[in-house]
């Protein structure tokens, strides 16, 4: 019965963030679009998900879903101008983390735009990463350079817990083009809620613990007299002990 009562709950929550996004979508950017400057607009759609992601994540944690627990939180919330890179094991991994750190972004597949309910979302503080390489590579050093966070999962999709992945490169190549300190995060629960190939409303019987655990900044400085393949490869070996 505890069981049946919380899938139910958590599909009301997903719901409910469905409705929100819609609202951000469709009434609140609108609005920023037409009353604010252009040049402040991006820092305005940053903080208004930021805010409606911490307070679903809060509000996923005052009615027992999940608990999340951060190894640094006062690190984590003043990260500026950052490469993010973390492991992945579960659905909700990106609306924890832009949640939790102010003034970030993520780089999102170009599918995403095809969703009613996120697209305008994606096209005005997302960076879109299936484009040319070059361009990719100039939107996120401009998004660096504002000082906005960029979150990145280098495993590409979604993990399972002890799973050996490959380490995308693009990662390294957007910090070491930015010259930009790259946080690793680890993110591991005790329960396999929202991971890959498990239904939503898998949610087991107690709330989700979510472990983060925030490694050291890893210095792409001391790789900047390598050959950069070399030095993309060194970085990626290290991206993947930190957050396996």
């Amino acid at each position: 019965m505890i069981r049946f009562f919380r899938s139910c709950l958590i599909i009301l929550c997903f719901i409910l963030f469905g409705i929100g996004a819609a609202i951000i979508s469709f009434v609140i950017f609108p609005c920023i679009a037409l009353t604010r400057p252009e040049e402040k607009r991006k820092y305005l759609y940053a903080e208004v998900i930021h805010k409606a992601w911490n307070w679903f994540i809060r509000d996923l944690q005052r009615i027992g879903i999940i608990k999340i627990n951060v190894s640094d939180m006062e690190r984590l919330k003043n990260l500026s101008g950052k490469v993010i890179v973390a492991s992945h094991p579960t659905f909700i991994d990106v609306v924890i983390l832009i949640g939790l750190i102010p003034k970030s972004t993520c780089l999102a597949k170009k599918e995403t735009l095809k969703n009613p309910l996120f697209r305008n979302i994606v096209k005005s503080i997302y960076i879109i990463n299936d484009i040319d390489f070059e361009k990719l590579k100039a939107d996120t050093d401009r998004f660096l350079k504002e000082g906005f966070n960029i979150i990145i999962f280098p495993s590409g999709t979604r993990t399972k817990p002890g799973e050996d992945f490959k380490i995308h490169k693009g990662s390294a190549a957007i910090a070491l083009n930015s010259n930009s300190g790259i946080i690793p995060v680890k993110i591991t629960t005790d329960y396999p809620f929202l991971q890959k190939g498990r239904p939503v409303y898998d949610i087991g019987e107690k709330y989700v613990s979510y472990y983060l655990e925030i490694k050291p900044q890893i210095d792409v400085n001391k790789y900047s007299d390598m050959p950069r393949i070399k030095a993309r490869n060194f970085i990626c070996a290290q991206i993947k002990a930190d957050i396996i």
